[in-house]
């Protein structure tokens, strides 16, 4: 399975901020959409990745208060990328090696999207639970001269 794979069933909706932006109205958009990351962008590249834990932090430096702080100052100017053909079990060992709850997703220059760590669990649930399914209509429909009892 492929990032792509999570990418079709999501969808594209993407929420960016700029990095000249007050981190207040930033922490507006993600608590209005209830979401917990924007990709911050400039001209058109990605520049950096915000979430509810780069807000939380700059908030707990600053006093408890956002006050005047700028987007720059907060989000994480390194952020961890993959692209739409990366295999899940290789983003899902990068983020638990980060501690990285969401990825953006990038094709060469062109943001294709953020995939989260849940994203990721639903879908390796999800296709597990197909799995299980197919091996129980199998051995169900096996022919029963063989002896095994399929209760």
């Amino acid at each position: 399975m492929k990032v792509l794979d999570i990418l079709r069933v999501k969808g594209n909706t993407l929420y960016t901020v700029q990095p000249d932006e007050p981190l207040a109205k930033a922490a507006q958009i993600m608590a209005e959409k209830d979401i917990g990351s924007l990709v911050v962008m400039e001209h058109g590249d990605l520049v950096g990745m915000l979430t509810f834990r780069e807000v939380i932090v700059c908030i707990v430096k600053n006093g408890g208060e956002i006050g005047s702080t700028l987007v720059r100052t907060a989000m994480d100017d390194h952020p961890l990328t993959c692209t739409s053909e990366t295999e899940l079990d290789e983003v899902r060992r990068m983020m638990l090696e980060r501690h990285a709850r969401y990825m953006p997703v990038m094709n060469q220059k062109v943001m294709m999207g953020v995939i989260s760590l849940y994203d990721v669990a639903k879908a390796v649930v999800d296709s597990q639970n197909f799995e299980n399914k197919m091996l129980k209509a199998y051995i169900r429909d096996w022919p029963e001269e063989d002896g095994v009892d399929r209760g």
